[in-house]
């Protein structure tokens, strides 16, 4: 048997002066969604650009996602199986 299942990830950047903030969601098949948030700030000396910024903030906002989804696995597997459960990343 074949389940073919897509999730679509969206991401928001916000950049003020040398600031990136990117916010990261996703909605889940069982309807809930998580947000992960991350930041990148240039060096005052460094070069602006903007895609850096973004894939750095981006990276870190999709990192917190990866664990907190790492986190709902666990508690998930923990409820199945009464057994603790070691989802490591």
């Amino acid at each position: 048997m074949q389940t073919i299942v897509g999730w679509h990830v969206e991401l928001e950047f916000q950049e003020v002066e040398n600031k990136t903030h990117a916010a990261a969601l996703v909605r889940l098949p069982d309807g809930t969604e998580m947000r992960g948030h991350g930041r990148a700030i240039r060096h005052r000396g460094d070069p602006e650009q903007q895609r850096v910024g973004e894939e750095i903030a981006a990276a870190r906002a999709l990192n917190e996602l990866a664990r907190d989804l790492l986190k709902k696995a666990g508690v998930e597997i923990e409820e199945a199986t009464h057994l603790k459960a070691h989802v490591a990343m």
